[in-house]
């Protein structure tokens, strides 16, 4: 290190040397210029004085200019370095500069630093909401748990309400063991610490496979199923499909009235497998239509409070459906219906 310095050291002396030379050499030339053009003739001591003045002046306009640049640039760096210990502690509310314009390299650090602290922010914010959600959806089955298992304490109660009870603590325990199923499932599928495991299968086998399982649900709601799967092979992760599948499907049930229809289709187009749902149940708000891939929305549940879910499938089924290199659509109208169209390639 102390050779460094003075090598450093030393550098900084021939380069202040060669500074002020230039300074002189500069000032030589000005004052012959200056001479010529005016058709002086001063005496040498005289033009010797006038280059030696002009030549320090000019050496301390480089150097207050230096100066003054070496202090703008250690000013961005404090205000940086300021600013990267409030992001380091959690606080993302950062005061920099942001008229970077014409400070090159310098103005495009303002900015990395300025865009990484509002995505950190975004971060942050998405973490304590994904707290909150999660903290409220285990609350509510907790709860119903909870009150349940304590009139279960009371030996005066029928028989009947006592199995009614047990039901009730039976299927919060499940939602409870669902919910943290999927949210194991979408960490996993958002970490990429699960990859699909592709192979070839018939997807209209998979299709009316599970269509037949869901039968007891939408035959005791009375809809009408219209079917219409083309032989199609699809060469995916058999197992994340039918999850997707049993999501959509157990959906459009869940929110079609009694009596209403479900139209399930599937064809190819050119190298793309199209898969659509339609129902004809209560329908999508069209201002809640971009979030509903979003995890843990419901929507406006004023209009379905007997629904009970937590929100998470439709993000599983995205996440699913963008690991297979495809798409997914929703189209909606309120108290008409609910479409889905899914696109996949036929391999990946």
């Amino acid at each position: 290190m102390k050779m460094k310095q003075k090598v450093q050291n030393i550098v900084g002396i021939i380069l202040a040397f060669l500074l002020f030379v230039g300074c002189f050499i500069a000032a030589f030339y000005i004052t012959s210029i200056i001479n010529k053009r005016m058709d002086l003739a001063p005496s040498a001591l005289f033009t010797q004085i006038i280059n030696s003045i002009l030549g320090l002046l000019i050496a301390l306009i480089i150097i207050k200019i230096a100066l003054k640049i070496d202090e703008k640039k250690s000013g961005f760096f404090d205000s940086i370095i300021k600013a990267q210990k409030k992001i380091a502690a959690g606080d993302y509310n950062i005061d920099l500069d942001k008229n970077t314009e014409g400070l090159g390299p310098y103005g495009e650090l303002v900015d990395s630093v300025h865009n990484m602290a509002q995505e950190l922010s975004k971060i942050e914010n998405m973490r304590q909401e994904f707290i909150l959600n999660v903290s409220h959806e285990i609350q509510s089955p907790l709860t119903s748990i909870r009150g349940f298992a304590k009139a279960l304490r009371n030996n005066n109660i029928s028989p009947e309400d006592r199995l009614n009870y047990l039901d009730i603590i039976e299927s919060e325990s499940m939602r409870l063991s669902k919910l943290s199923d999927n949210l194991l499932r979408l960490s996993s599928l958002e970490t990429d610490s699960i990859r699909p495991v592709p192979k070839v299968y018939r997807l209209d086998k998979q299709l009316r496979s599970i269509i037949l399982t869901c039968e007891p649900q939408w035959v005791e709601k009375n809809i009408t199923m219209d079917i219409s799967l083309d032989e199609l092979d699809i060469k995916a992760d058999e197992d994340m499909m039918s999850q997707v599948w049993i999501n959509l499907i157990h959906n459009s049930i869940k929110f079609t009235k009694e009596g209403g229809g479900i139209s399930i289709s599937l064809h190819q187009k050119e190298e793309r497998i199209i898969f659509e749902i339609s129902d004809t149940g209560i329908g999508i708000a069209k201002e809640d239509q971009e979030h509903i891939f979003e995890r843990f929305f419901k929507g406006d549940k004023s209009r379905t409070p007997s629904v009970k879910g937590s929100g998470l499938g439709l993000s599983i089924v995205k996440r699913i459906i963008e690991l297979h290199l495809g798409t997914i659509m929703v189209d909606s109208e309120l108290d008409i219906g609910t479409k889905f169209f899914i696109t996949l390639p036929k391999g990946f």
